[in-house]
């Protein structure tokens, strides 16, 4: 069982609905699209191991308390326990990563192990899973396989990822998702080189359900 740590941080990604996805070749990049995403009002951050330096940017943005960062892509349980050193309050991976499970339960942080079919979904779960990641979402069956995995799995968190945005945002929520992931349509690499900052705000606004400030 969660303890209440982990509960409450599950509910805010639940009551957000999406995670953003910051996965860009730069740290400089991710950097700042995090501020700006910040700015349009979203305060929770899933920052990819495959940023460089991921580490030292999930310790910046956990130093400020209103945020809530976890870390994506983590590929073994070493570059975990630095992210949840860091500040990390959740470990995600789009596969099953059992060794995960003890450092953040140490840690009292969520674990995010991805699945896509029914057996993957019960391993992820038997290795301490708080949270079923589906990805690459769209690609296995979009929402409808979000529907037909919550069907025999009625108690499970689920988080599709992978081909989010905000036009099918609310039909995986309505599949059974407790919240999604969205990366590429919100950090969009090419807008952010281009500075084109009121473009990822706009997509974050909708996401919020706001209109553009």
């Amino acid at each position: 069982m969660p303890s209440a740590i982990i509960e409450a941080a599950l509910t805010r990604c639940a009551e957000a609905r999406a995670i953003p996805v910051i996965r860009t070749s730069t740290a400089h990049a991710a950097e700042t699209v995090v501020e700006w995403l910040k700015e349009a009002g979203l305060t929770i951050f899933e920052i990819t191991m495959t940023v460089p330096d991921a580490p030292a940017l999930i310790r910046a943005l956990a130093s400020d308390p209103d945020l809530l960062v976890g870390a994506g892509t983590v590929p073994d349980r070493a570059a975990g326990e630095a992210c949840l050193e860091a500040g990390a309050r959740f470990l995600v991976t789009p596969w099953v990563a059992p060794e995960l499970a003890e450092p953040c339960r140490a840690a009292e942080a969520a674990l995010m192990l991805g699945a896509v079919t029914p057996t993957e979904v019960r391993v992820a779960r038997a290795a301490g899973a708080d949270v079923v990641k589906v990805f690459p979402a769209s690609s296995v069956g979009g929402p409808g396989h979000v529907k037909a995995l919550r069907s025999v799995f009625p108690g499970v968190r689920f988080c599709p990822t992978g081909g989010v945005d905000p036009s099918n945002m609310q039909d995986y929520l309505a599949a059974g998702a407790a919240f999604v992931g969205m990366g590429g349509a919100l950090v969009d690499e090419k807008r952010i080189l281009a500075g084109d900052k009121a473009a990822i705000q706009d997509v974050a606004y909708r996401l919020l359900g706001r209109a553009v400030a």
